[in-house]
């Protein structure tokens, strides 16, 4: 069985810059950049990041279209940050919600003593107001781990859901140019 060689092609914005060092892909823009580890090998070719496979196989395939798609969000979130928008629902205890340093800390949650914390990622903005938190970044990979970092962080066990529904929740996300 032959196989017909793939080749994709990720186009560089005007202004923007790429850099390519072993596995690790950095695009910088205007003192920012964002840096990811990718999957499958990729070069630049002029104003291009090139990335083929001879005779790829079907899991190849994916990764090229995989990593194709990574290097896009990596392109949008330069140009827009991603935004995660979060709200804080307490039903039965008012619970105070704090960001301090690389970490949300969570009071009184359903009545505990003990504060629950969550991490924030590097290179992630977080901005509370009232009971809505506002996550921001230039990766969507560190934006969306920060969110889900919060919600777990609120995660109820031992209690029925459908009574307890206090806690943090994603209630809106930025849609990203994927392929």
């Amino acid at each position: 069985m032959v196989r017909k060689p793939i080749k994709d092609e990720v186009e560089i914005p005007e202004g923007m810059n790429a850099e390519i060092v072993g596995d690790v892909i950095k695009i910088s823009k205007d003192g920012k950049s964002v840096e990811k580890k990718i999957c499958y090998e990729a070069k630049i070719d002029g104003k291009k990041i090139v990335i083929e496979c001879k005779s790829p196989s079907k899991n190849e395939k994916k990764l090229i279209k995989t990593t194709k798609a990574h290097i896009k969000n990596m392109i949008s979130g330069l140009n827009e940050k991603y935004e995660y928008k979060m709200q804080i629902c307490a039903v039965h205890f008012p619970m105070t919600v704090t960001a301090a340093g690389n970490e949300v800390i969570i009071k009184n949650f359903l009545g505990e003593k003990k504060e629950r914390r969550a991490q924030i990622v590097p290179d992630v903005e977080v901005k509370i107001e009232k009971e809505f938190i506002t996550i921001k970044s230039a990766s969507k990979d560190k934006a969306g781990q920060t969110a889900a970092n919060i919600e777990r962080a609120t995660k109820i066990k031992n209690r029925d859901r459908r009574v307890f529904q206090d806690g943090i929740y994603i209630t809106e996300k930025q849609k990203g140019a994927t392929r």
